[in-house]
Parts: structure tokens; sequence; C-alpha cells
């Protein structure tokens, strides 16, 4: 009996076991099948429905303000620059531009104008915020009250009383207007004056640096069209040569080995073309990037690298500099900008005279009485000299700072002009010397290609005079793409025009 008890209790236990681990396995396999159903998204898509009125009405006025924004550019960069002689617009393009057409799409086109433009906007609307203290404040309202009235004394006077609740109408309209302040609020508007000039020559920054880097991108787009060209003309002398060399090695004139280095150098050539047709697509992604039309690729570009020379000399470019750089006039703005917050800061111990005004009419009904009020008022408002005083010191040392970065941004202006007036010379004597060494390059090219054509030169000899020519024909290049960009960049410094002479180079 007690071996079958045993039996028993060892079935049940077992019995358990396995609904345990079945039950286990199969809540399991349905989490694991919940997770593999269930989709993991970091965002959760917004099913918002569109309201397509209220977009289409969004786009025009974002239109508008792009239209707004790209005219005020325009006028901004051509009160020192010579006016845009291009009408383009990127809807009419017909696959052709120029580089004043690049400039005038990238004027009204670049979010980062667009930018600079606004941001100026935002610090004029600064200067009438400080003007807005000279107008009147108004105030008006409503209230309503009901008094359950405490009645302390005793029944006879209670008696007394008309009621016990008290109910009170009160519309209010009031009025205060600040009438002089010992100059506080003009010294905080001329300082907002100020600081808004001094956005606007950094709006003028940020068109002089766009404008900069489309015309980098434009010349480096009319290189690299160049130096695919350059390539494609060294592949064409490498087949003929590899025809040559195995028309001769047919005959027997030629080694071998003459056939095997013109097909080895043919492959070099081709993959150099490939490398030059990259560099390309590259270059026109680069020039829509600085132009601020990602869609504007596969142009035709109308104009050249200029080789005309310019007419500089240091001391007039430092002089313009001095008188046209944004840069340094936004750094004077903000130091006459610090010099009148020092201005306000100490007129802020002066008191303020003010009117103000109230009428009130109510009661127990809404027409039982009526009252006003109005006079003049002196007052100071939460005065401290303590911190008044620290805070004139604070204006003190913002200035100090201001003239302190004024002359940091002149040495700057300084160091950048010079150093684009030599690099523009250097590019410009650079381009004597690979003129002359790209003609005789030229020279020796036809000279051993003759000789091989003859059977008197070899393949080691075509080879070498034709990498001398192909470099040559790049550094050449490569200099006149230098010297255009150097006086891209030295326009930019100076923030003026530089003159062009008839002189060829």
């Amino acid at each position: 009996m007690k071996k079958f008890v045993n039996i028993c209790l060892i079935c049940s236990i077992l019995s358990i076991s396995s609904n345990a681990v079945f039950a286990k396995g199969w809540f399991g396999k349905n989490k694991a099948d919940k997770k593999e159903k269930e989709k993991v998204e970091i965002v959760k898509p917004d099913n918002k429905k569109t309201n397509i009125k209220r977009e289409i009405k969004k786009d025009k006025e974002n239109a508008i303000h792009k239209w707004e924004s790209s005219k005020e550019a325009e006028g901004m960069y051509e009160t020192k620059f010579p006016v845009i002689n291009s009408q383009i617009e990127y809807s009419d393009m017909n696959g052709e531009v120029t580089l004043s057409d690049c400039i005038k799409l990238a004027i009204t086109h670049h979010p980062t104008i667009m930018s600079a433009i606004n941001n100026a906007e935002i610090y004029k609307t600064m200067i009438g915020q400080a003007w807005a203290n000279y107008f009147p404040t108004l105030s008006a309202g409503v209230s309503y009250s009901r008094n359950d009235t405490l009645m302390t004394m005793n029944s006879s006077y209670a008696r007394m009383m008309s009621q016990k609740y008290n109910m009170y109408y009160m519309p209010t309209l009031s009025a205060n207007m600040l009438l002089f302040d010992f100059g506080k609020t003009k010294a905080t508007a001329d300082s907002a004056k100020r600081t808004y000039e001094s956005s606007r020559y950094d709006a003028e920054t940020s068109i002089e640096l766009v404008i900069y880097n489309v015309k980098v991108a434009y010349y480096n787009l009319v290189f690299a069209e160049i130096q695919k060209k350059v390539y494609e003309d060294t592949v064409k002398d490498f087949e003929l040569q590899y025809k040559q060399a195995k028309a001769q090695y047919d005959i027997g004139r030629k080694a071998k080995i003459d056939v095997t280095t013109a097909e080895y150098n043919l492959g070099n050539a081709k993959v150099n073309l490939i490398k030059a047709k990259n560099t390309l697509e590259l270059a026109a992604a680069e020039l829509a990037n600085a132009v601020g039309i990602p869609e504007l690729e596969n142009v035709i570009l109308k104009d050249k690298l200029n080789s005309k020379a310019y007419n500089v000399n240091f001391p007039d470019l430092l002089k313009t500099a001095q008188a046209s750089r944004p840069a340094l006039l936004a750094s004077k703005k903000l130091m006459d900008a610090a010099e009148l917050n020092v201005r306000s800061a100490k007129r802020a111990f002066t008191p303020d005279v003010s009117a103000f005004g109230s009428y009130n009419q109510g009661g127990r009904q809404i027409d039982s009485d009526y009252g006003y009020q109005f006079g003049v008022q002196l007052n100071y408002n939460a005065l401290n000299l303590m911190l008044l005083k620290k805070q004139v010191d604070q204006a003190k040392a913002s200035y100090k700072k201001a003239v302190a970065d004024y002359e940091q941004q002149r040495q700057n202006v300084y160091l950048e002009v010079k150093s684009a007036y030599i690099n523009l010379l250097n590019s410009h004597d650079s381009i004597d010397v690979s003129k002359l060494a790209l003609q005789q390059a030229k020279e020796r090219q036809y000279q051993a290609f003759r000789r091989y054509q003859v059977g008197l030169g070899d393949a080691i000899e075509f080879k070498d005079a034709e990498n001398s020519y192909l470099n040559a024909q790049l550094d050449y290049y490569s200099n006149l793409l230098n010297y255009n960009i150097n006086a891209a960049e030295l326009e930019r410094v100076i923030g003026a025009p530089i003159e062009e002479s008839d002189v060829d180079l």
C-alpha cells in the first residue's frame, strides 16, 4: 500500500511539472510571436491629417517673404558691386549659365542669405521695442464680488444693517504713459540701432561669402571641364601611340615591349580620365550647393577662366578694406552699441516721470456710481544702488571688450588683405612661368611623337614627353584657376570689386 502511494505521488509530481513546462513554452511562444508582430519604430509617424488650405497659404507667405528677402539682398550686394546684369530665373533656365547668372540665383535662393536678412530684421524690431516705452500702456477689466459681512456687533446694531451681503460690479479702464526718463529709453534705442546696423553688415558678410563660394565653385567646375578635356586628349595620343607600336611590331620594326608599354600607358590614361569625369560630376554638385539650388546640375557654363590681369596695389586695397569690409564695420557698430550701453546703465540711477489715469464705474448695480483719477508721478522702480553700480561696471567691461574686439578685427583685416594680395601676385607670376613651361612641353611632346612615328624614338621617351605635356597643361590651368580664386578672395576680404585691366596673362 505504501509503495502504491509513493508511485501515485511521483506520477502527480511529473504531471504537474510537464504542465508547467508546457504552459511556459506556450506563453513564451505567444510572447515571442507578439514581439515579432509588433513593429519597432524610433519615432512614431504623425498620423495627423494635413490641412491642404493651410499648407497652400503657408507656401504663398513663404514665397512672398523669400522674394522680399532676395530683393533686399540684391540691393545690399549692388551697393558696392556692379549691378547684376542677369535676369535669369530658375524656372526659365535653358541649361546654360554664366557666372552672373549663378550669382543672381544664389542671392535669390541661398538659405544662408535668407537667414542673414531675416536675422537683421529681428534686430530691427528691437529698436521699436525700445521706443515703445514712450507709448501708453492700457489696462481694462471687469470684476464682480459678493461679500458675506462678518457680524461682530450686538443684535441692535445688526438689525440696523440693510442687508448682510454686499455685491459689487466694477468695470475698470486705466492708462499709464512715460513722459520722461532722463534719456534711458533713448540710450537703449540708440544701442539697439547700432546692433541692428551691425547685423546688416553681418548680412553683407554672409552675402559676400556666398558669392565667393559661388565663384570658387564655378571656377572649379570650369577647371574640371578643362581637366577632363586634357585627359581625353591624352587618351587619344596614347591610343594613337598604341596603334603605331602595334603596327610597327607587326612589320618587325618594334619589339613586343613597346606594345605592352603603350597598352599600359593607355590603361593609366583611361583611369585618369575616369577620375576626371568623377571630379567633374562632384564639381557640378558643389556649384549647385553653392548656389543654393541642389537641382542645378548638368548645366553648360558660358564663362571661362578669366585671363586678364588685375590692377591692384596694397595701400589702396587696405584703404578700401577699412572703408568697406562688412566684418570690420559690424565690429565698429558693436563697439558703439557697447558705449551706448554704458550711458544707458548710468542713467538707470535717474527716476521716471510718468502720467496715469483711470476710470471706474460700478457698485451694487453696474451703473450705481463712477470714479476717476489722473495725475503725474515721479518714481524709482525697484531702486537697488548696489545692483545698478555693478551693472554700470559690467557695461564698462563690455565696452572695453568691444574695443579690443574691434582692434583684433582691424588687425585681421590687415593680415587677410596682405595675404590675399600676396597670393594674387604669386599666382600671377606663376602663370607666366607655367605658360612658358607649357610651350616647351608641347614642343617636346610633338618632337617625341614625330620621332616615334618615324621609328627613331621609343615608348619610354614618348611616355615621358606625353606626361610632361599633360602635367604642364594641368599646371598652367591650375595656376590660372588659383589666379581667379585669389582675385575672388581679394574682393571678399576688401568688401569691394577690384579693377580688371586689358592686359592678357
